[in-house]
């Protein structure tokens, strides 16, 4: 490989090269370090990398008997075998939420993003807000280190959790949202409500837990790892606000009643879920969120 403009296509050559790297002794992560120093895009290395990775594992199988040691996939490039999913047709432009009807607005592959109109009903989403502003505080976010929490300046809204199921409201609202993604109620986290005054937001930043901090496995024996995010739009600000996905350019909106999902296989940024919120310029934006993970959320 070689430094300035390159075409980025995975060729058996590379292919070959990441095997080489890895087989050497050279740790997984330093070698998809390695790539994107020389211009490489990190979701596609991590892409060659896993799939490379995985063929060579598959043709060596656990490595025994061949002089070479095992190759191990980490475990930011295994994908998990089940997610939560919204269940969509081509045809398919209203979804059955149990009490609810749903419609679906838009929908993106790579990363997995659903955007759905109507899930919170005008009355449910100023009941939300009513019931959190008394418990707002500054919002803090995980501290990867050690597993605890902290303030972040990247994060500068005010915030909340409900307890699972803590409130005829809440229920109603959890057992919607089950259904939708076909997702057991109790895998996922209370659900968190935010409030972004003037000049607030939440730089780009990923849901999953990295596996190579320190605090992750403290992290994870709560119910396991994150696999997909529902962020749900109380109320509409005058101006800013968005959800930002920079990766692919997308940006959605905050109408009040919808909701963006989207879901990540694996805690890699080869999933393109790198996400925010836009600074808000004009008024006020409260949104509420579900976290959902692989097991049950003690």
């Amino acid at each position: 490989m070689a430094g300035g403009t390159m075409v980025q296509t995975i060729t058996p050559e590379l292919r070959r090269w990441i095997v080489e790297q890895t087989v050497a002794g050279f740790s997984p992560e330093s070698v998809l370090d390695a790539m994107v120093k020389v211009g490489w895009r990190q979701e596609l290395a991590a892409a060659a990398l896993e799939d490379s990775l995985r063929e060579h594992r598959r043709q060596r199988g656990d490595g025994r008997g061949t002089g070479v040691a095992p190759v191990v996939v980490p475990a930011r490039f295994q994908a998990v075998a089940r997610l939560p999913e919204i269940s969509l047709s081509p045809s398919l432009l209203c979804l059955d939420a149990g009490d609810r009807q749903v419609r679906v607005l838009a929908t993106l592959s790579l990363p997995r993003v659903v955007v759905l109109g109507g899930l919170l009903s005008d009355e449910e989403c100023e009941a939300l807000i009513a019931a959190a502003r008394p418990r707002l505080a500054r919002s803090l976010t995980v501290q990867t280190q050690t597993g605890g929490e902290e303030l972040n300046p990247d994060r500068t809204s005010n915030g909340m959790f409900f307890t699972r199921g803590e409130s005829e409201l809440v229920r109603r609202i959890e057992a919607r949202i089950a259904r939708l993604v076909n997702w057991p109620l109790e895998n996922g986290e209370g659900m968190q409500v935010l409030n972004y005054p003037v000049g607030a937001e939440y730089k780009p930043h990923y849901d999953y837990f990295d596996p190579a901090e320190p605090g992750t496995p403290t992290i994870l024996q709560r119910g396991g790892q994150r696999l997909a995010t529902l962020v749900m739009y109380l109320n509409e600000p005058a101006e800013g606000g968005g959800t930002i996905f920079p990766d692919v350019g997308l940006e959605v909106a905050p109408q009040r009643g919808n909701a963006v999902f989207f879901s990540y296989d694996k805690p890699s940024p080869i999933t393109r879920t790198l996400h925010g919120g836009a600074p808000v310029v004009q008024g006020e934006k409260w949104v509420a969120t579900k976290w959902l993970r692989e097991r049950e959320f003690i």
